[in-house]
């Protein structure tokens, strides 16, 4: 089975950092950006399984983000990180086709549970549309 791979996209370098460590040390390929626009590169370079993604970002933010991801790469999971303030943003983005959001700060491994799980709902929507073609 291939290690699950994870983008994560804030506009904090320290918040990357941390992310990338805690989650590397859970045996994820984690990759991290600083910006929607480089999370489109990366992506449109590199697979990832899900991406989290911060909703509140200078220039693109979270949300134009998300619509972008979906249009350009559908079977990718979103899962929106959001403030207290912004929970109706966190909601917004699951209209738009977010698998889930979560309130920073959050637990280490309630993060990483929305992950496997967004990452199980990946693989079964491959799994149905390659029987299907």
């Amino acid at each position: 089975m291939t290690q699950l791979k994870v983008l994560v996209v804030d506009d904090e370098p320290d918040f990357i950092q941390l992310f990338v460590k805690r989650f590397s040390k859970r045996n994820l390929d984690v990759h991290g950006v600083h910006s929607g626009a480089e999370a489109l590169t990366w992506l449109g370079a590199n697979d990832a399984d899900v991406v989290v993604l911060d909703v509140k970002m200078p220039g693109m933010d979270g949300i134009e983000t998300l619509r972008e991801i979906k249009k350009r790469h559908p079977l990718v999971e979103v899962i929106m990180l959001t403030g207290h303030g912004s929970v109706e943003s966190g909601l917004t983005g699951m209209s738009l086709g977010a698998y889930d959001y979560v309130l920073k700060p959050f637990k280490i491994d309630d993060m990483l549970e929305r992950i496997l799980r967004a990452r199980d709902r990946k693989r079964l929507i491959e799994n149905h549309s390659e029987r299907t073609q």
